[in-house]
């Protein structure tokens, strides 16, 4: 019997690219895991946040991988676009950190977030994207949240945040870490 792969969909935020600290250390952390092919987005073409969605969206039809064996990780922008592509097309999971929720610029700004598995981690020093109204949200839809004291970037907390990706990913039935970090 075949394993299935579990394809890891990471997105950036606005100002960062796919080889941002946040992202390529989620991505090496993703490979540990056995079966999974992890894909880092360039978004670095745009800032506009329903082009992002649709490049996305298209990353994960161009993968052949079916919704169920999905999981998105995005943070800022990047977090927005993984939760909207979810609320489009339910998901394995989302793993968002300081996502750009409950922004009125954006096209949706409080998506409805369809996945098996999510969690939510924000600062709670965060000026970009202000952790009261991602609180409301994730309180609304019942999302598990970890509030951390750290700024918008997570930059001290990166440790803390691979240990959740980590245990986020077991939760989501992803086998076991083919070695440790």
């Amino acid at each position: 019997m075949s394993q299935v792969t579990t394809h890891i969909f990471l997105s950036h935020g606005l100002e960062s690219g796919p080889g941002g600290t946040k992202v390529q250390a989620l991505k090496t952390l993703a490979e540990r895991f056995d079966n999974v092919q992890a894909h880092a987005i360039d978004h670095r073409s745009t800032k506009d946040p329903s082009v992002r969605l649709a490049q996305m969206e298209e990353a994960i039809r161009q993968s052949g991988a079916a919704p169920e064996n999905v999981i998105l990780a995005g943070s800022s922008m990047g977090g927005w676009v993984c939760a909207q592509a979810s609320a489009n097309t339910p998901v394995l999971g989302c793993f968002l950190l300081a996502p750009a929720l409950a922004m009125p610029a954006y096209p949706q700004s409080s998506p409805h977030i369809q996945a098996t598995h999510t969690q939510l981690v924000h600062g709670w020093d965060d000026d970009v994207v202000p952790p009261g109204p991602v609180i409301e949200l994730a309180q609304q839809q019942a999302i598990p949240m970890l509030l951390l004291p750290d700024g918008h970037r997570l930059a001290d907390s990166l440790d803390r945040v691979l240990d959740e990706f980590a245990a986020f990913l077991s939760r989501a039935g992803i086998g076991q870490q083919a070695y440790y970090h």
